[in-house]
């Protein structure tokens, strides 16, 4: 089952408060622990506590600090993305709602308001939390002064948008609908809808959309008098004095909010008798304008009454105050108690929420985007922290990339140089690093460095090595890494900014070797595309493998993408699919496939098959058509060194992914080779795999 559950609306005053509302009160009643969550909120200038947060939280009862039931202010957002720095807002949102995801066991989550710049900026926000947070969504939108036609081609084109970007809907919600329109709109909606997805339409509430005596305070900026207790009091019509109170009178009526200057006394005092008389309706308020204050033997009268409605004093005239008030758009406040319980009976007279909470029981994401990849690897990492040794620490990016570390506090950082260059570097490029934590060895002053020696010559004496060779190998920053890992001093090393692949993996392959099961080493990139996480073998290392050594890289990089949370279904590519091809070539990845189906029954691989038809739904069904892999391959195995390097920097370029690795498999212990062209976040992402591998995955 989902543990979440994203509620995204079109436009502002849709009423989702309804669904919020109804949503929390079942939940509550079938789950222990529920969470609510706004991934953006609107503070106003005062910066006050956001009103849904307040109203769901005081209502319910919910325990949950402020702090954690929202991650971001519009105004950090707009900031965020007017820098350029948009995916640090993302990261943030992964990161408050994984918290809250680890001590609740549902989290209800509400959508932005549509209250700030652009409605279009809103809309592409709301899409990719929900892919983001991978979380089943429902879309709420509200028909008030929209056509059928207005309203459908609207919400058809949000449902497609979201479905084009992975995001399963599980329901359609029409809201504030004329009952005589809902039949025909129900139709419209489920013309263009699979059976799967609810359709529900919900009437328009009359005492919903008028506002409170609070909302109207607020609104006019208004001073209350009296009967602040009462503040929650729904307004109805307007009665506006402007005659004698003989006339006046019957035009009041049931939760009529009274509009009269301030020293009409008479229709005052007249408006409150009718209140609590039995022969006239009740009142919601009184608002008194033009600043005006009744005399004080007047005040000192309506003080002495037992039943006050709220009487607010406004500065604007009589027209200007019902005009304003007239064009309030009502929310629900946590003081709403009628308006509160009101949204939850129409609530469950109207949602099928059984049928919404059985497909949630059913919802399994199978989306991983970027964000939530990296997110992932950072958690893991985190969980047992690996010391990883960095031979090239005079290189400007390594250090970057270890200050970056540091802060985080992921792993314990070991350079290795000379002390008095690398923390000179570091100065100059403005970099602080903590030598306590961040340990920097030079390999000749390491008190270790006899006994790296002695060990490298057991090793290698029977390649004819004396101790003079395996002193100077112990010099070589790449070999005395190695041997850090092999004593057990170091979990892990990272290297290949300055040095040659070959460089970075013979002392590895000399003497930590690799797994009993593996007879060679492959690699893994993990692509982050916009829409996914696929894994890419072998890019890096194996020129031209046979069949054999194909399957054990196609199996080798199954388990890599099962351990990094990346459900394995593997595509063995060649330029034909099934059985179509002949040749040399498309016969070794025919063969490989069958390798890999013998040694790995349950594993879903398909092969040969075309890069098109592996990751095309579309095209992978039309020329596999029932392929548990074809269109949906989440691990794509090259056939050589030449197709897999060029394909995954053709990928990387073209699309702007992110490229993590490569990452070394096969391995006793985690040894991976960087790019020289390599970034900084290359490092960083590269340093993570390594200390997640150290982990034993």
């Amino acid at each position: 089952m989902s543990k979440g559950l994203y509620i995204a609306t079109l436009e502002p005053n849709s009423g989702k408060s309804i669904i919020s509302l109804g949503l929390m009160q079942n939940l509550l009643g079938k789950t222990a622990k529920v969470a609510y969550f706004r991934p953006i909120i609107d503070k106003d200038a005062n910066d006050k506590r956001d009103n849904h947060i307040d109203t769901l939280m005081s209502h319910f009862n919910l325990d949950i600090p402020y702090t954690e039931t929202y991650a971001l202010t519009r105004n950090e957002i707009i900031q965020n993305r007017n820098s350029g720095n948009i995916g640090s807002s993302i990261d943030t949102i992964i990161k408050k709602y994984k918290a809250l995801e680890d001590k609740y066991d549902f989290i209800l989550v509400e959508g932005t308001d549509f209250l700030g710049e652009g409605s279009v900026f809103e809309f592409d926000w709301n899409v990719n939390i929900a892919k983001n947070l991978g979380l089943p969504t429902l879309i709420v939108s509200t028909g008030v002064d929209k056509t059928l036609e207005e309203f459908t081609n609207n919400i058809e084109m949000a449902y497609k948008s979201y479905k084009s970007h992975d995001v399963e809907v599980l329901a359609l919600i029409a809201n504030k609908i004329e009952p005589q329109n809902i039949d025909a709109l129900q139709k419209s909606l489920k013309s263009f809808t699979p059976d799967n997805v609810e359709v529900i339409a919900i009437p328009m509430v009359k005492s919903l959309a008028s506002p409170t005596m609070k909302e109207i305070k607020e609104t006019l900026n208004g001073n209350v008098l009296f009967g602040d207790a009462h503040l929650g009091n729904l307004s109805g019509k307007f009665a506006v004095g402007a005659m004698q109170l003989r006339n006046f009178l019957t035009h009041i009526d049931e939760g009529s909010v009274v509009i009269t200057p301030g020293d009409r006394a008479d229709l005052i005092l007249g408006s409150l008798q009718a209140h609590i008389s039995s022969n006239y309706p009740n009142i919601s308020g009184i608002i008194l304008t033009g600043g005006i204050l009744p005399e004080e033997p007047i005040l000192k009268l309506i003080d002495g009454l037992t039943t006050v409605v709220p009487i607010i004093s406004v500065n604007d005239g009589t027209f200007n105050t019902t005009h304003r008030i007239g064009n309030i758009k009502s929310n629900i406040y946590a003081e709403s108690k009628t308006k509160i319980l009101t949204s939850i009976e129409t609530f469950q007279k109207h949602v099928p929420v059984e049928n919404l909470l059985e497909k949630l029981s059913s919802f399994e994401n199978k989306v991983i985007t970027p964000r939530m990849f990296q997110y992932n690897l950072i958690q893991k990492a985190r969980k047992v922290k690996k010391r990883i040794v960095l031979p090239e620490a005079s290189d400007p990016r390594i250090l970057t990339a270890a200050a970056r570390l540091e802060v985080l506090d992921l792993v314990d950082i070991i350079l290795l140089g000379n002390p008095k260059e690398i923390k000179e570097k570091a100065t100059e490029l403005g970099l602080t690093l903590d030598y306590n934590k961040t340990k920097v060895i030079f390999p000749s002053d390491y008190e270790k460095f006899e006994d790296y020696v002695e060990t490298f010559y057991e090793l290698r004496k029977h390649k004819n090595v004396n101790m003079d060779m395996a002193r100077d190998m112990m010099n070589d920053v790449s070999y005395f890494g190695t041997m850090m890992i092999y004593k057990n001093d170091a979990d892990g090393m990272v290297s290949g900014a300055v040095n040659t692949t070959g460089h970075t993996i013979l002392p590895a392959l000399q003497f930590i070797k690799t797994k009993p099961e593996c007879s060679i080493v492959s690699s893994v990139f993990f692509m982050c595309l916009d829409d996914r996480v696929s894994v890419f073998g072998d890019c890096a290392i194996n020129p031209n493998p046979n069949a054999a050594q194909l399957a054990e890289i196609a199996i080798s990089s199954a388990r890599s993408s099962e351990a990094f949370g990346i459900e394995p279904r593997v595509a063995m590519l060649s330029y034909s699919s099934g059985s179509s091809g002949k040749g040399e070539d498309v016969d070794k990845v025919r063969e490989a496939t069958e390798i890999v189906r013998k040694q790995c029954p349950d594993l879903k691989i398909e092969g040969p098959i075309q890069y098109d038809a592996a990751v095309d739904l579309k095209v992978g069904q039309s020329k596999m058509p029932g392929s548990d892999v074809a269109g949906q391959a989440t691990v794509l195995i090259f056939p050589d060194l030449n197709t897999g390097n060029n394909t995954y920097k053709a990928v990387q370029r073209e699309t702007g992914a992110l490229a993590i690795g490569p990452m070394l498999q096969g391995l006793n212990k985690p040894v991976n080779d960087l790019s020289r062209g390599c970034t900084v976040d290359d490092i960083f992402n590269t340093v993570i795999l390594t200390a997640i591998q150290a982990q034993g995955i």
